[in-house]
């Protein structure tokens, strides 16, 4: 049976928990994310998954320095993705995060190490990765386009994905939670549903926008079980398997936003 690790700072030095100070929105964030990363060891999954990856332990540091960056003030939004992208997250730390946005218009710098166990067509070669996230692309993307500066954007909302690990299968090919068998399925996103419903409390978000529709259903689950009074909405998924989104992902996500008055959020 595989668990989810990786060769990165935790395995190399001091755990990052031990220097998290007490107080701040950030840090009090992070907690959140590495108490979620332990309980996440305790997994397995099937030998059919042969390579788990953990951006939040080999991409720490770049994802620490998103979070420190752009989570220092309570949130009105979260938009909430399902998991890494190959060449997302995976790559950078942080979520839907194609390598040039989040170097180039994020910003966002840190070490990337490689995971214990790596497929030889995956390999991890973070904030230098040629290869293009389309989603991340397309997500973030827009979010320039439409925002003078980071800031902008960030004022008033976070990006977050439920489940921080990326699951590649025998052949290379890239598995969602949801091909996961059903018992480690159910236990992987108990895990995600808990940690999701502490930042949603830490941040103070009025809204959590599921980018996706497997996103906004399990926000919408999870939120509801723990009795936390959210509004919970949906936004297409960028993703280049969907042929909708592929006739203009940017003009159906604009609309979208307007009809649930983000819009008005992340214009200056």
């Amino acid at each position: 049976m595989n668990q989810p690790g990786g060769g990165g700072p935790m395995n190399a030095s001091e755990d990052p928990m031990s220097s998290l100070e007490e107080g701040g929105l950030a840090e009090q964030f992070l907690r959140i994310e590495r108490e979620q990363v332990v309980r996440l060891k305790d997994l397995s999954f099937p030998e059919s998954i042969q390579y788990v990856y953990n951006p939040l332990d080999y991409a720490w540091e770049p994802h620490q320095d998103y979070v420190r960056r752009y989570c220092q003030s309570r949130k009105e939004v979260l938009f909430l993705g399902m998991n890494p992208g190959p060449f997302g997250m995976a790559q950078t730390g942080v979520p839907f995060g194609a390598v040039q946005l989040v170097r180039d218009w994020l910003h966002v710098c840190g070490q990337v190490y490689r995971p214990a166990c790596e497929h030889p067509k995956r390999p991890i070669r973070g904030l230098e990765c040629p290869q293009t996230e389309v989603s991340g692309a397309r997500f973030w993307g827009f979010f320039r386009s439409v925002c003078a500066k980071p800031e902008v954007f960030f004022r008033h909302c976070f990006v977050h994905n439920h489940c921080p690990l990326l699951f590649v299968g025998q052949s290379g090919r890239n598995l969602t939670p949801a091909d996961l068998p059903a018992a480690q399925r159910e236990q992987l996103l108990q895990v995600c549903d808990d940690a999701l419903c502490e930042a949603v409390k830490v941040l103070g978000v009025s809204m959590v926008i599921g980018v996706g529709r497997f996103a906004e259903q399990r926000a919408r689950k999870a939120l509801s079980a723990a009795g936390i009074p959210v509004r919970v909405e949906g936004v297409m998924h960028p993703s280049p398997r969907n042929p909708q989104a592929n006739r203009g992902w940017d003009a159906i996500i604009r609309a979208r936003l307007e009809e649930l008055g983000v819009m008005a959020l992340i214009t200056d």
